[in-house]
């Protein structure tokens, strides 16, 4: 008998089972006891291929026990969801996407049950089923960052959640309004909510960001709001403000002069009183909601004559693209933004016919200068 068959008796066997299939035994390299494989095999052949792949992958250090994942599904994920830091909105949001969306196909079962092939006919029922894209995206997401840690805790050997690009969606594009199209909204909304649209629109600030201002956050002789804290809404209807998401969304931006005495009549007549006094607060004083804002928002929408399809939210994307088309740089924009990566800002930095015939203009005056030159010598 050769080194080689010895070894590999050593290492485990195969034998025939009464219904005519092969079990593989081989030795587990932590306990050293015997073990049987997970599965069956029609063959001999079939049988010794797979002790073969066994032991190749604990030599390499590329196994990982099969019952380890044998845990609880649910127990495992309400366990890491409990213990990642995160922010209040964004747990209650997670827990959320996890109760609805994850657990009912995956809670009973264990974590090693959860397969690729189970993962993509659970994302294509939620989408046949007319849950949101961008819901669909989130849980896919959680998902993934949940099978990740039980990749790490050597649960399983490699994250199921394989499908490509599941983690992402594309946005449809959004509509983008004209300076005299801002104006248009600004006049036709409440007075008491007009400074509300001009600074989303040439300053770019989020809902959250503008609700969150406080007096001491404009600065009328240097024309700039500063940003320092977003307002954030849990599903009980508990408003609370929080740090930006990263040290880019604490900035400070400017406004132009134009809007010098809008701001200085918005504080006048409806801030709230003292430095720490909220800029925009509703009619009774209170602190701005979106869901009491939304009515003012659309019949304003509608007198002004712009798309039916306009968000808010869309006003910081015009607001980007007048600063982009007013020759802000990717880094401008990104401060303006408080994004720390240039992804979002380079969506922005499209050309524009103007723009273009800027450049083509400053190209042309480059030849005149240099046809000069060559002239003179």
């Amino acid at each position: 008998m050769t080194n080689q068959k010895k070894q590999r008796r050593s290492f485990g066997s195969a034998r025939q089972l009464p219904s005519g299939r092969w079990q593989v035994r081989y030795r587990d390299p932590e306990s050293g006891q015997l073990r049987p494989a997970e599965k069956t095999y029609p063959t001999k052949s079939d049988a010794q291929v797979a002790l073969a792949q066994i032991e190749a992958d604990i030599s390499r250090g590329q196994w990982s026990d099969p019952d380890a994942g044998a845990v609880n599904f649910e127990e495992y994920a309400i366990a890491w969801l409990r213990d990642r830091k995160l922010a209040d909105r964004t747990r209650e949001r997670s827990e959320s996407v996890m109760r609805l969306h994850i657990l009912p196909t995956f809670g009973a079962g264990t974590v090693a049950d959860v397969a690729t092939a189970r993962v993509r006919s659970w994302r294509g029922k939620l989408l046949a089923a007319g849950v949101g894209e961008p819901t669909v995206v989130k849980a896919y997401q959680l998902l993934r960052a949940l099978m990740n840690m039980a990749v790490d805790d050597e649960l399983i050997r490699r994250n199921p959640c394989r499908i490509k690009g599941a983690d992402r969606y594309d946005v449809p594009e959004r509509p983008v309004l004209t300076v005299t199209e801002v104006f248009a909204v600004a006049d036709s909304i409440v007075p008491r909510y007009r400074l509300l649209v001009l600074l989303a629109a040439f300053t770019t600030l989020r809902f959250g960001e503008l609700a969150a201002l406080r007096r001491r956050d404009i600065n009328l002789e240097a024309l700039t709001v500063s940003v320092r804290r977003s307002q954030a809404e849990l599903q009980d209807g508990r408003l609370f403000d929080k740090a930006p998401k990263s040290a880019a969304g604490v900035r400070v931006i400017s406004f132009p002069a134009e809007l010098l005495d809008d701001v200085t009549r918005h504080l006048e007549q409806f801030a709230a009183p003292g430095r720490d006094g909220h800029v925009f607060v509703g009619p009774q004083r209170g602190q701005l909601r979106r869901s009491n804002f939304r009515d003012d928002w659309v019949s304003a929408r509608t007198a002004a004559g712009v798309t039916s399809e306009l968000h808010f939210h869309d006003l910081r994307h015009t607001g980007n693209t007048l600063a982009s088309t007013a020759g802000a740089s990717t880094r401008e924009l990104m401060t303006r933004m408080g994004h720390s990566s240039s992804r979002a800002a380079l969506i922005y930095q499209h050309m524009t016919s103007d723009r273009d015939r800027a450049i083509a203009d400053r190209l042309g005056a480059m030849i005149r200068e240099g046809e000069g030159e060559a002239v003179s010598d």
